[in-house]
């Protein structure tokens, strides 16, 4: 192998996540094992979001010479499955430890047939190398989540028959030279030689953003697309012209200008858009998130036999998981009722809570709480965070007394009173 790509290899990292989860009313903690692969001099490293994410409690990085440091995240995307994470410096200094760097490769260079290694940590194993080819350089992944969270929307994904197993989540594939062309991130349980990595480019425009603010800020308007395949003759289309808009969401930006369900959607500010097959989705989804919040968008949109322009403001993209937390004294989990999550149950606005877990036998068990209830109020308080609900909570334990909650379940409103 080249000196780059041994370089590469002790810039693999193994890492090990602590992390806490609010079940069934209560905090449970648990382990798990990823990879990583460290990006500059300062102790940089990208790694999935589904291996380090804003719910650790603990991130321990076992470096190439096996000595162990701790880091801490730096930010996180769920949208496309990457988190940056940096190694303690005072640490690194104090013990005089020493790590390598490795650098991006171009992946829109990559085509079928061409030879990468995924490098990781694989049930345990550190610093394993597979080797394989590019399979697919533009393969469209959809229904897949972190924890939870939505993934996979504005990016295609690498297939490779390198072997990913769990574990190499998060570890680099790359070239013979040692470049960075993908980060491998899901295998098909089940399934030989079927595995998958986010391309390079896309980690690159991730990385920057995450350096510079920890986090990704999209543009959203509301549009849920579809393909056109096998519709074109319905719509009087000529083929490769327009992408179908399968659904808009409820009070959405593209809801208030009138735009619906069945609209072509011909253009986004005069740049063409082709949504024929699902690999083009998610770069007309990219280039809608990519416009700065608040942009003013002109769409043109066919309905029936005329094509219309459409003025739509957009809005900051928000995941429909809101912020988590376990209240246990009242042995109960709750989820802040977020924007996405209002609109797609067709709820008036994102006032509450959605209960995620109750504790058998504690108060709110008791009361008659259960998974699915949107709490609204609180002592007659609206819910308009989670700050009003753990203040709530920490009055409870201070001073023990009958609350009363205000529950939404099956669109009905109902009185439940939480006792000591």
């Amino acid at each position: 192998m080249s000196s780059g790509f041994n370089r590469l290899l002790d810039a693999v990292v193994r890492i090990d996540v602590r992390e806490v989860a609010f079940e069934d009313g209560t905090k449970r903690f648990s382990a798990s094992i990823g990879s990583g692969v460290i990006l500059s001099a300062d102790g940089l490293i990208l790694t999935n979001a589904h291996v380090a994410s804003p719910r650790a409690v603990e991130i321990n990085i076992t470096l190439s010479n096996l000595e162990r440091v701790g880091a801490t995240l730096v930010g996180w995307d769920h949208w496309t499955d990457l988190a940056l994470l940096r190694l303690d410096r005072a640490e690194v200094k104090r013990r005089g430890l020493n790590f390598t760097h490795a650098d991006f490769g171009e992946s829109k260079n990559l085509y079928p047939g061409a030879t990468v290694y995924a490098v990781g940590t694989p049930h345990g194993l550190t610093r394993t190398v597979t080797r394989g080819i590019i399979s697919n350089t533009n393969r469209y992944a959809p229904n897949r989540d972190v924890n939870g969270y939505e993934t996979g929307a504005f990016n295609t994904w690498l297939q490779t028959d390198a072997a990913i197993n769990p574990g190499n989540s998060g570890g680099p594939l790359v070239t013979e030279e040692g470049r960075i062309v993908g980060i491998n991130s899901l295998g098909y349980v089940g399934a030989d030689n079927l595995a998958f990595a986010i391309p390079a480019s896309t980690a690159k425009n991730v990385v920057a953003g995450l350096v510079r603010d920890g986090s990704i800020t999209r543009s959203y308007i509301g549009l849920v697309p579809g393909v056109l395949r096998d519709l074109e003759s319905f719509y009087s289309l000529a083929l490769n012209t327009g992408m179908l808009i399968k659904s808009v969401d409820l009070g959405s930006p593209a809801a208030k200008a009138g735009l619906r369900g069945g609209d072509i959607l011909f253009s986004i500010d005069g740049v063409k858009v082709d949504g024929r097959f699902p690999e083009q989705l998610p770069p007309i989804q990219n280039l809608i998130a990519s416009y700065p919040v608040g942009s003013a968008l002109k769409l043109s949109v066919k309905r029936g036999t005329t094509t219309h322009a459409y003025p739509v403001i957009t809005e900051k993209l928000e995941s429909r998981i809101g912020e988590e937390w376990a209240l246990e004294k009242w042995g109960l989990s709750v989820r802040k009722v977020s924007r996405t999550f209002a609109r797609e149950n067709q709820l008036p606005d994102d006032i509450g809570v959605l209960v995620i877990g109750t504790q058998p036998g504690y108060p709110a068990d008791v009361a008659g709480l259960s998974i699915g209830d949107i709490i609204m109020k609180i002592n007659q308080l609206p819910v308009a965070s989670m700050d009003l609900v753990k203040k709530a909570h920490a009055a409870y334990e201070a001073h023990p007394e009958s609350m009363l909650f205000e529950v939404q379940r099956a669109r009905r409103v109902s009185l439940y009173i939480l006792k000591p």
